[in-house]
């Protein structure tokens, strides 16, 4: 993610809103994308100023629901051989094993499992497709299509901005006093695990020798 965050920084402000939105929109769509890593690094660019939070949050959603309507339409066309041909290309993501977890979840939840599938990897990828291809009726799909793609991006893009505000704060207040407390709490802490972990590998050691004298 550091990588994506610092390519980023490398291009207007605009044009982050727009690759935020059709990344999550492609990956939505039913091509496997890192829509969620490029939506924490633009929230966390909107943390340091550069972008605008709520227009990422925006276009975030945005793209998570269009894509998601778009990937219905070509579920709904496509079918099952469409999964089949997209299995033989992109076993990975769209394997049978893969599809069929994902048809378990659709039969037991229904419209839940678009929901709570987009804060799902395997299921923000498959959710639209095969909604469609499962012929869910349309106006199901849609709520939980909205629903779930405004508080996915939303939240995902208020927590991160949020997360990332007090974490420069507290960058900017901390102290080599604080740095020095962090180090000898870390190091003590360190021992005393070792310490007990020794132990239990002695009283282990001791109890399996008691049983082998035991049995013999």
């Amino acid at each position: 993610m550091h990588v994506v965050d610092e390519w980023l920084q490398t291009i207007p402000s605009v044009w982050v809103y727009v690759l935020v939105g059709l990344v999550v929109g492609l990956e939505s769509l039913g091509i496997p994308l890192p829509g969620e890593i490029v939506l924490v690094s633009a929230a966390l660019l909107a943390a340091q100023g550069v972008v605008h939070p709520l227009v990422v949050g925006i276009c975030a959603s945005a793209g998570a629901i269009v894509g998601d309507s778009i990937g219905y339409v070509i579920g709904r066309k496509g079918g099952q051989p469409l999964f089949d041909r997209l299995g033989r290309r992109f076993p990975k993501h769209f394997g049978p094993a893969h599809i069929a977890k994902a048809e378990q979840v659709f039969h037991r939840w229904g419209m839940w499992a678009v929901f709570f599938g987009r804060f799902v990897a395997l299921l923000r990828i498959l959710a639209g497709p095969l909604a469609g291809a499962l012929r869910m009726p349309y106006w199901r799909f849609a709520v939980a299509n909205i629903l779930g793609g405004v508080l996915w991006a939303g939240g995902t893009t208020a927590g991160v901005y949020y997360l990332g505000v007090v974490a420069d704060k507290w960058m900017k207040n901390f102290s080599w006093a604080g740095l020095g407390v962090a180090v000898v709490f870390g190091i003590a802490t360190t021992m005393w695990l070792k310490r007990k972990a020794a132990k239990s590998v002695a009283a282990e050691e001791e109890q399996a020798a008691a049983t082998e004298a035991v049995g013999a």
